[in-house]
């Protein structure tokens, strides 16, 4: 018989780990598993640190999982970022920019980006900062690739640090209108 794999798209919100087991011991880690009843076996594909929000899939199916990770499968962030952003500095983003990846210089692939009006994202959990620490201003980055905390060092490496971090779409799926939490199962990821 035919295994009958089950797909979910998730709105991971803000301080939650990207997973559903911890090996860490500092403190009470908030994991996936408390947002939905998921069944054995799921595994979330791709990751989002604790400090970052938005679009994550989850599914019981590796094979999904290694097709929507692949280059092939575009990625697209909103980004806060402390500052005005620059269009030379977006420039840069769009070319791709060195960053350290596991102690060694990296430069990433060529993607888009560009300037976007504030999103209106409901506020977050914990809130970011106030208008005291001057302005900020949001773009969006669209990568094919993923390493660990690479948009946050992208717009570091251009001068403006991120302060908000959501992932908004991953290929053709978006997080269209899903709240902070919300969980939806769908019958595919492709």
């Amino acid at each position: 018989m035919k295994q009958v794999h089950r797909h979910f798209i998730i709105h991971k919100p803000y301080g939650f780990l990207s997973q559903f087991i911890t090996n860490q011991a500092l403190g009470r880690k908030k994991l996936l598993g408390e947002l939905h009843e998921f069944p054995e076996g799921t595994m979330s594909i791709g990751r989002l640190d604790a400090t970052s929000e938005g679009l994550l899939l989850l599914t019981t199916d590796g094979k999904v999982s290694a097709h929507v990770t692949s280059r092939k499968i575009e990625k697209e962030y909103y980004v806060q970022v402390d500052g005005i952003i620059t269009q030379q500095a977006i420039e840069k983003l769009k070319r791709g920019v060195e960053i350290s990846v596991e102690g060694k210089n990296y430069t990433t692939q060529p993607g888009k980006a560009f300037l976007i009006d504030d999103p209106n994202f409901i506020a977050r959990t914990k809130k970011i900062r106030d208008d005291r620490h001057g302005p900020s201003t949001w773009a969006s980055i669209i990568i094919r690739e993923g390493k660990f905390r690479q948009v946050r060092k992208m717009t570091a490496a251009v001068g403006f640090p991120t302060l908000r971090l959501m992932r908004v779409r991953i290929g053709e799926i978006v997080l269209d209108g899903l709240e902070a939490g919300g969980v939806k199962e769908v019958v595919s990821l492709t």
